[in-house]
């Protein structure tokens, strides 16, 4: 896969309703600009709420509906225990890093 259809977001500080919505917008306009893989790294992410899920959910939803992937990597551990109570640990593809992403076949895909 080239790199321009790999995008690497790199949200900062709160995720919440207003802030999420934006990250949201994001990842589907660099999807409807041909990117095929977003991979949103949280390691300058300080807190996430539940409307930040539910955007993330949404994009998520969204990118699967048109043959991309939504990816995760750096989520600390606030973020972690936010997904695995919500069950989405199981539905998002979680990296420990950038580093890692960088090493799977959906890099080299």
């Amino acid at each position: 896969m080239n790199n321009n259809q790999i995008q690497i977001i790199q949200p900062g500080g709160i995720l919440d309703a207003a802030t999420s919505q934006k990250l949201q917008s994001q990842i589907i306009g660099l999807v409807n600009n041909g990117t095929k893989i977003v991979l949103v790294d949280f390691q300058n992410v300080t807190f996430m709420d539940s409307s930040g899920l539910g955007y993330l959910v949404l994009a998520f939803k969204y990118l699967r509906e048109v043959d991309s992937k939504l990816l995760m990597c750096s989520v600390n551990e606030q973020i972690r225990i936010l997904f695995e109570l919500t069950g989405m640990d199981k539905v998002f593809t979680v990296f420990s890093n950038q580093e890692e992403f960088n090493q799977s076949p959906l890099f080299h895909s």
